[in-house]
């Protein structure tokens, strides 16, 4: 191997979440017309300040607003807030009439002998403490003596993801955590990746209300941590096969940690579902390690998962030192054994799953359930439980012109496991034996579901990779899915369900790879997947591609979860509102315009849809956001056409003020991800994420050019107006007592 030292620190993509290893060139439906792309610009009006809540219990004046129904039977108006405005405020603001408090932070401490947190690039003990990057989350009731209660509204636990932690472009250090914003060179210091690793994983915390209001509990004997040195066990198909055995489980059955965890799924039993997304990045191999493994299939295997050879890692983790907790990020092959127990050749292998967690016991081991699949996981959303029949779980796999995915147990619902004492067994019936399809969407609005498995002819056959068995199938997702001619989709990321008619909602981020004329890894536009265009940001530059993203819908047949064929629609186009036509397919209002949705979860209380942006192409105009919207059901509009593409796709019933609106903007720099709500639906807790995200490095010592000081300038936490920006989470309420949304 090259020494390392004083190499530059490199990364292989700028934006992780931004990336395609798809290079099949499997049908995304019909031909497409050749059609001219029109460019545009948008107009960039005065913008809205909004009314802001400040942090610290301030409340707004109440204002009245027209609603799509009522709630439950009482005088609450769905959506009857008065929207908010767009804006680049360092601050979240939500409607008038709500208010916001931060609940925790990145770095707050988890046990009482943990220090509080300086903020100031001096704090260790990271394993102890709230990660960063707080992403998806859950919320698990407890009743007053400590027992599972999902009805109760007093005391939780929250199983919150910390995807990744914030380092900049070209250098890979989490540089807020560090005083001097880390070592942007190679070899990396031991102490600093130790805090990285630490970072990364999931936190599970109590919160109590007090006075009205919830704080999460310090000293809980609830709070743990998942972090990278956390022993997580290998389930289902994969487990002890050879393609997962490693120098630290040489019987294939364990693993280290989670990696790059972005959304979840609450079981029905009552367990935390945690998705690794993007977890390719932080491994390296050598230049020369394709024919150290004989140009065997694995080089197949990772090429198609984006570890090509000469690879550098996100952070450089692997050059922490000659530990085996540094080393296991190295994945070539260094070994002599056949089988890859003397090294980590292997190790990427175990990770990229669906993980589950019990909430309510820090004492059991986590599981990694391979049936699931392995690829860049977002949110897990289950089909509604009924008693007799298999449960579904939808699944996004977030890269450019990757598929979606479905499993479907073996086993039949029965209510008595929701209630079960032992939460993982439960978990063992459901998501270690059944079904994996993935999805291919037809031009006409109809779709298929393809099963994943080794006796389908095409796996079987696949000239591409010789599958060996259903646990390679599993382990080698993606590459079943390019075998079956799965549709590739523009960046699927979280999935929810209509909880009155079943439902299955994904968002599709963007697509920077979509072309009319298509060339190299690019595609062409789809009736799934059916805008190409131009956007043109203040300042002139432009990006192309289907930018804005869009919502897709999916109503398996019958409304059975097990149904192999389903119809679908696009719920809707994200554009700015002054877009032409054939980009605003929705007709996006001011008071509704997205780009890039990310996060969707359908509230529990009031079945409102929440939307989530993580979005780089709107921010000249507006910061992230979290839009409400009522939901309507498949088919309620029609076909159109995309004149600039010659496309003709179905879409969803055109929203109103009253069916959609946007409810927060965010501080600086951040993404809105994650909700979770109390059972009454009466409290609301989001994560912002990494603001301040757009700091150079090189400004670290000055905070006066930090791009954001949130939530330090609400007065949370050290450093007050000068503070280090911080993941959190927040706590939204209305001011009248009423449930959020309405």
């Amino acid at each position: 191997m090259t020494d390392p030292a004083k190499q530059p620190l490199r990364r292989t993509n700028p934006d992780a979440d931004d990336v395609g290893y798809n290079p099949t060139a499997n049908p995304t439906f019909d031909a497409v017309l050749a059609a001219r792309l029109s460019r545009r610009d948008f107009v960039l009006g005065s913008l809205g300040t909004g009314a802001m809540a400040v942090f610290g219990g301030v409340s707004l004046a109440g204002c009245a607003g027209s609603g799509g129904g009522t709630v439950g039977g009482t005088s609450e108006t769905l959506l009857g807030f008065k929207a908010v405005s767009k804006g680049l405020a360092d601050a979240v603001v939500v409607p008038e009439g709500y208010s916001v408090s931060v609940i925790c932070a990145l770095g707050d401490p988890l046990t009482a002998a943990t220090p509080a947190y300086n903020n100031d690039g001096t704090d260790t003990d990271f394993e102890s403490r709230f990660g960063d990057h707080h992403d998806g989350m859950e919320y698990f009731g407890l009743s007053a003596a400590g027992a599972p209660d999902p009805n109760s509204g007093e005391r939780a636990l929250i199983g919150m993801n910390h995807e990744a932690t914030t380092n900049p472009d070209p250098a890979g250090p989490s540089y807020f955590i560090h005083a001097n914003g880390g070592t942007t060179t190679l070899p990396r210091p031991a102490a600093e990746v130790d805090k990285e690793m630490a970072l990364h994983g999931i936190s599970m915390f109590e919160i109590r209300k007090t006075a009205g209001k919830f704080a999460y509990v310090r000293d809980s004997a609830f709070n743990f941590r998942i972090h990278q040195q956390t022993p997580v066990d290998l389930y289902g198909p994969a487990r002890g096969h050879g393609l997962v055995m490693t120098k630290h489980s040489t019987g294939g059955t364990q693993t280290r940690g989670t990696l790059n965890n972005c959304g979840t799924g609450r079981t029905p039993w009552g367990t935390l579902l945690s998705g690794e997304e993007n977890w390719a990045g932080y491994f390296t191999r050598s230049a020369t390690d394709n024919a150290a493994r004989g140009n065997d299939k694995s080089v197949t295997s990772l090429n198609r998962y984006g570890r090509a050879q000469g690879a550098a890692s996100r952070h450089g983790w692997e050059t922490g030192g000659s530990d085996d907790k540094y080393q296991r990020w190295n994945i070539g092959k260094t070994g002599v054994s056949a089988d890859g127990t003397d090294d980590y050749r292997n190790e990427l292998n175990t990770m990229g799953y669906i993980v589950e967690v019990d909430p309510y016991d820090r004492t059991r081991t986590a599981r990694k359930r391979t049936a699931l699949g392995r690829f860049a996981h977002e949110a897990a959303a289950f089909s509604v439980a009924t008693a007799g029949r298999p449960l579904a779980i939808y699944q996004g796999d977030d890269a450019r012109n990757e598929y979606i995915y479905k499993w479907v147990s073996a086993a039949n619902w029965d209510a008595a496991d929701a209630n079960a004492a032992d939460r993982l067994a439960v978990g063992d019936k459901y998501l270690d034996s059944g079904k994996l399809y993935v999805a291919r969407f037809n031009a006409d609005g109809s779709g298929d579901w393809l099963e994943l498995t080794i006796t389908a002819p095409a796996i079987a056959g696949y000239a591409t990779y010789a599958f060996a068995d259903q646990a390679d199938v599993c382990v080698n997702a993606r590459l079943a899915g390019d075998a079956l001619g799965a549709t590739r989709m523009d960046r699927p990321e979280w999935s929810g369900v209509n909880r009155t008619n079943g439902e299955v909602y994904i968002t599709l981020t963007n697509n920077s790879n979509r072309r009319l004329n298509p060339t190299g890894s690019q595609v062409a536009p789809d009736a799934a997947n059916p805008r190409v265009y131009t956007d043109t940001k203040a300042g002139g530059s432009t990006s192309t591609g289907n930018v804005n993203g869009h919502i897709i819908r999916i109503r398996d047949t019958g409304g059975e979860p097990a149904a192999t064929t389903f119809t679908w629609d696009v719920y809707l186009f994200g554009a700015e509102s002054g877009a032409s036509a054939s980009v605003n397919l929705s007709g996006l209002t001011a008071d509704q315009d997205f780009s890039s949705p990310d996060g969707l979860v359908f509230s529990r209380a009031t079945n409102i849809c929440w939307i989530q942006t993580d979005d780089g192409a709107y921010t000249d105009v507006t910061n992230c956001m979290m839009l409400a919207a009522l939901p309507g059901s498949v088919g309620d509009g029609g076909a159109v056409a995309v004149t600039d593409t010659g496309v003709t796709t179905q879409r969803g019933k055109l929203p109103t003020a009253e069916t959609l609106k946007r409810f927060l903007v965010g501080p600086v720099g951040c993404e809105i991800t994650g909700v979770c709500e109390a059972p009454d639906g009466k409290t609301l807790f989001i994560n912002i994420q990494h603001p301040g995200e757009t700091t150079a490095i090189a400004n670290i010592g000055d905070p006066s050019l930090y791009t954001s000081h949130w939530p330090g300038s609400t007065g949370y936490g050290a450093g007050g107006a000068s503070a280090r920006p911080r993941s959190a989470t927040i706590a939204i309420t209305r001011d009248n007592g009423g449930r959020v949304g309405t």
